[in-house]
């Protein structure tokens, strides 16, 4: 961000103190004026159309403050969620190399537990052969069974990861809203304090505005 966020009051508007002028001491005997006073220009007012376009714009900027405000924070929680799955989805990661890798190992185990089977066969009776097969069966399926939950594990961590990069791009898409409307806040700010922040008005004026807003206002 190029600038930090502010917010403006309404009351920031300065009011129009009044202007007095000072007066001449005559000298009756030569007429010439003495101790003479230097009247002091009087300060142009906004008309009642300026004042309410100034009043309108500083509302208005402060509401998109408060937004702008609102807007940092979903961004900040959103971030702060990101972080967490993505530690999370690391974990689903990190648990299928290393339930890859211990099938790798048992189903080698597997196939040495064939090979053994195999080549004791023609030594053993025929009821252990079949207990020997039997173990080796189960021990398979088992394996199939694993491998499959494997496989839906990582399917599932592959379609969360999809789901997080989406989410991702529309974080870093919000980021650069949030920047664009803060910039243009700022724009406007300083268009503000230019137009308005530093001229005079009339009171009265000020209060029939005031008094417009509250009639217009819903009851």
């Amino acid at each position: 961000m190029k600038r930090l966020l502010v917010s403006l009051l309404a009351a920031a508007l300065l009011p129009a103190f009044a202007q007095t002028t000072g007066t001449a001491k005559v000298d009756p005997k030569n007429n010439k004026v003495s101790n003479p006073v230097v009247e002091k220009p009087k300060a142009k007012l906004m008309t009642r159309d300026e004042l309410r376009a100034c009043m309108d714009q500083a509302d208005f900027n402060n509401s998109e403050a408060l937004a702008i405000k609102a807007d940092q924070t979903t961004y900040n929680d959103t971030a702060t969620a990101l972080k967490a799955e993505k530690v999370e989805l690391q974990k689903g990661e990190d648990a299928g190399v290393a339930g890859t890798a211990a099938l790798k190992k048992e189903r080698e185990g597997i196939l040495q537990m064939f090979e053994e089977i195999k080549a004791a066969a023609p030594k053993l009776e025929k009821a252990e052969l079949e207990e020997r097969n039997k173990a080796y069966q189960a021990r398979a399926a088992a394996f199939d069974t694993s491998v499959a939950s494997l496989n839906e594990g990582i399917k599932a961590n592959l379609e969360k990861r999809k789901a997080f990069a989406d989410k991702v791009d529309a974080f870093n898409a919000s980021f650069k809203a949030l920047e664009a409307r803060q910039e243009a806040h700022f724009d406007k700010t300083d268009t503000w304090k230019t137009d308005c922040s530093k001229k005079s008005y009339d009171e009265a004026d000020e209060k029939a505005i005031r008094k417009e807003r509250a009639a217009a206002a819903p009851k």
